[in-house]
């Protein structure tokens, strides 16, 4: 991800007029790559209640139907409190993996949009920009988070399963092998890469239209923050509303090994004909909390931890 190319890359010359210390490609994209595993696995990670909670409401409609505050009461009344944390493990982990990629693969994948088309050709096209570069960061993104997320569910939904992160894995490619990880994959995809091409060019235009009004240049870094978490509010709750049919059934797929002989295709045409369109908008409630708060803070730290870092530019394609 992080090779050098013949052509002058434009962020490295926005960070050297910064007046950072002088980056090679590979140094930048890996300060890209640690901030978005940063801003990932943190959000991620200080929702696992909420996550929790979101998918017992999927998978357990019946005992779970008294929205989010109730299903919180729910599982701390039958489990203990210390049950919101299930899959706390897997979720830091697989979202530090998945955050790395998907933002640093991000800034990456449009910089080579920029060195296959022009910097022009970019900025005139830059939505078809940001949907392609997301969509290939993503997809590269959800290859390492498979497997944990496939074991945080299983955690979840069956809470004697295993006491942890490393217990659950074993477990799970002992019994299951390698297969049982990726059970989900195509589901992950259908929904990680519509969410992520929503959350990016959501983000993107939104903040565009900030900017426009109240120049960037002229804005403090407080109120630079401020614009990042109000752009990330609405992408969050955008890309959540675009993904959740497909997060409903990750989690129902996840939720028991399939039967011998079954193939991922037919569990998940059988899963799609139990749930319907009501039924795949299950625990959309928790869910747009959820992915609506992460996402917010996921963009003010994501800035915050670049102009850290030394790279607070990133790949700006907006007029």
């Amino acid at each position: 991800m992080a090779s050098s190319t013949p052509k002058v890359d434009a962020v490295v010359e926005k960070a050297k007029a910064a007046a950072a210390p002088q980056m090679s490609a590979a140094s930048l994209y890996s300060r890209f790559a640690l901030a978005g595993a940063i801003c990932c696995s943190v959000t991620h990670g200080a929702l696992t209640p909420v996550d929790v909670v979101k998918t017992r409401i999927q998978l357990d409609p019946v005992t779970y139907n008294n929205g989010m505050i109730g299903g919180f009461k729910k599982v701390i009344q039958s489990e203990g409190a210390g049950a919101l944390l299930t899959g706390a493990g897997p979720t830091f982990a697989g979202y530090f993996l998945q955050g790395a990629f998907k933002f640093g693969g991000y800034e990456f994948f449009k910089q080579q949009s920029i060195n296959l088309i022009g910097l022009e050709n970019a900025t005139n096209n830059r939505t078809a920009v940001y949907l392609a570069s997301s969509a290939a960061a993503e997809f590269f993104a959800d290859i390492a988070l498979c497997p944990l997320e496939a074991t945080r569910i299983r955690l979840v939904s069956q809470p004697t399963y295993a006491s942890g992160l490393i217990s659950g894995f074993g477990k799970m490619l002992k019994n299951e092998g390698v297969g049982a990880f990726y059970a989900g994959f195509g589901p992950i995809l259908f929904k990680q890469i519509p969410y992520t091409m929503s959350k990016f060019v959501v983000y993107e235009k939104v903040a565009e239209a900030i900017y426009n009004v109240y120049p960037k240049k002229d804005m403090s870094d407080g109120a630079q923050t401020a614009v990042n978490l109000g752009s990330g509010l609405i992408a969050g709750f955008a890309a959540a509303i675009v993904s959740q049919p497909a997060d409903t059934m990750l989690s129902k797929i996840n939720k028991t090994p399939g039967a011998p002989g079954e193939s991922t295709t037919s569990r998940l045409v059988k899963i799609a004909k139990e749930l319907g369109l009501k039924g795949s908008y299950t625990g959309i409630g928790a869910r747009l909390f959820m992915v609506g708060t992460l996402t917010a803070f996921q963009f003010a730290i994501y800035g915050d931890v670049k102009k850290t870092l030394g790279c607070a530019q990133g790949i700006e394609l907006a007029k």
